[in-house]
């Protein structure tokens, strides 16, 4: 899994220097890399053009997602699981280990809604398990060339789920994008940062991941 292609450097800055706004508008996202290396394996469209950004401090690791596309679908039918798992969004997943027994998922929309839930092998997916809100913020916003969804999440909560091991978070890193021919029925274009060489579209597989590497 430690080919280059699949290491994401995480730069250090100063704490309590980057504030959330979710319009990624801090200077100090400058001194972030961009990964641009999205793929859809199963479609034969190219997607539209997503950056990914992510620092760390002493106290947060930080990420921001700009996706541009002005064509969003979003279900306002209320704020459930189903609603957001119906709409546009980005996906951040963490592992301990490739066991992934278990594995941490965050899916979060174009409003900045969270689905997040507690994974295991086969898809077992448990959405009575939230992640702690004191140790997540999330917001997002829109403007006429993409959407952004920013966030930062605790290195302590992630320490408690072990997901940090030598300055090293393995983490998949996705989109899934809702298509209309009617305006009515939607289907989905999954998107990955890693190709998970799998015939149909599997995020939920140890092949998915990469690594975040924090770097001193």
């Amino acid at each position: 899994m430690e080919k280059e292609n699949n290491v994401y450097n995480v730069n250090l800055i100063n704490k309590n220097q980057l504030q959330i706004t979710g319009k990624g508008e801090s200077k100090l996202w400058k001194k972030s890399e961009v990964l641009t290396q999205f793929i859809s394996p199963w479609d034969t469209k190219e997607p539209s053009r997503i950056e990914f950004r992510a620092l760390w401090d002493e106290k947060h690791f930080f990420f921001c997602f700009t996706v541009f596309d002005t064509n969003i679908h979003i279900d306002k039918k209320d704020d459930s699981i189903d609603s957001i798992n119906n709409s546009d969004r980005v996906e951040l997943f963490f592992r301990p280990d490739e066991s992934l027994n278990p594995y941490y998922c965050l899916e979060m929309d174009a409003s900045a809604r969270i689905m997040d839930f507690i994974a295991y092998p086969d898809k077992k997916f448990d959405f009575n398990w939230n992640w702690p809100k004191k140790d997540i913020t999330v917001q997002s916003s829109k403007n006429e060339r993409s959407f952004i969804v920013e966030g930062a999440i605790s290195l302590e909560s992630l320490e408690q789920f072990n997901l940090i091991k030598e300055n090293k978070i393995e983490a998949g890193i996705f989109r899934a994008k809702y298509n209309s021919d009617n305006g009515i029925d939607f289907e989905p274009t999954w998107i990955s940062w890693v190709n998970p060489n799998t015939e149909s579209p599997n995020f939920h597989i140890a092949t998915s991941f990469g690594v975040l590497h924090l770097m001193s």
